[in-house]
């Protein structure tokens, strides 16, 4: 990414809050990042960014050359893609965003393999405690859990994603555990801020019912990991996804609750732009990480079952 064209360094500059961020992408220094950035805005003229201690804003000017210039570079990278497209060998760069908590667990290692089996693409994962919007972000797939928004982008689903209750024996020993959902009231729940939905309202169904519960607890984040630390340390119930809970629920150290109530069903998609609807490399890495989602659940469905 050093001698990235100058549409390419804006761009990329443009996502950032700082040169620094922009430079560590980049690969090159921050001052290198201002000197380039100066060199562009002269060679224009025209100031394209606002700078502060803080952080970057765009200018008027910086705001069209980036929205026509990414219109360009999508331009060229699909004329690449329909040159290339007998070969079917993914190259290029590839960008991904998804949440911490799975991207770190799931994400990483998918993407360790399938680097090792196409060296030709660039990858860059950008972990965040909520899904970005891809267009304004130049995303090329985005993560995302439950029924894809409505938007002027494509879908896949990945994989099915079941969400339970669930406590440490510690903290259940002792208590009387809930037997309707309403039952939570008399219990910590440990909540999670991952999204625009309001946290402490959890949605819940038998399978033939369901019902809304208003839930209270005195610990709440936004990391998913250390909900479910907290809940390893009993401080009270969890609702989370089965990708994360599973092999606790194998081992002894969380059990269920409230079954067969579970969380609405919050199954994993790829979303992407409709301009990458015929890109080998998004369509190569999705066939990929679809396949290595169902072979690592077949491998836990032949252990022991926690549904």
């Amino acid at each position: 990414m050093k001698d990235a064209p100058d549409l390419l360094f804006f761009s990329i500059l443009a996502r950032h809050p700082s040169l620094a961020a922009a430079a560590l992408e980049l690969g090159v220094t921050p001052p290198a990042v201002s000197r380039r950035l100066a060199q562009l805005e002269q060679r224009l003229g025209v100031r394209l960014l606002n700078r502060t201690t803080r952080r970057l804003s765009l200018t008027a000017e910086g705001e069209r050359y980036l929205e026509e210039g990414g219109r360009i570079l999508r331009e060229i990278e699909g004329l690449e893609r329909s040159l290339g497209a007998g070969a079917d060998v993914p190259h290029g760069l590839l960008r991904i965003n998804a949440t911490f908590g799975f991207g770190r667990r799931h994400l990483s290692p998918a993407i360790s393999e399938f680097r090792q089996l196409y060296p030709s693409v660039e990858i860059v994962l950008q972990l965040t405690d909520r899904a970005l919007d891809l267009t304004a972000h130049a995303m090329d797939i985005g993560i995302h859990f439950g029924e894809p928004p409505e938007r002027r982008i494509l879908a896949r689903k990945l994989a099915p994603n079941r969400r339970c209750l669930c406590a440490a024996p510690s903290y259940l020993q002792g208590r009387t555990e809930p037997v309707t959902p309403r039952d939570l009231h008399a219990h910590e729940c440990i909540v999670i801020r991952e999204s625009n939905t309001a946290f402490n309202n959890w949605q819940l169904s038998d399978g033939q019912r369901q019902e809304m519960v208003k839930v209270y607890g005195g610990l709440s984040t936004n990391f998913g990991e250390i909900a479910v630390d907290w809940a390893l340390a009993g401080h009270g119930i969890i609702l989370r996804s089965e990708w994360d809970v599973a092999p606790y629920l194998r081992a002894g150290q969380l059990q269920r609750v409230l079954a067969p109530w579970e969380g609405t069903a919050s199954d994993i998609y790829a979303i992407y732009p409709q301009r990458h609807h015929l890109s080998s490399k998004v369509r190569i890495f999705l066939d990929f990480l679809a396949a290595k989602f169902a072979d690592q659940r077949a491998l836990e469905a032949s252990n022991t079952p926690v549904w």
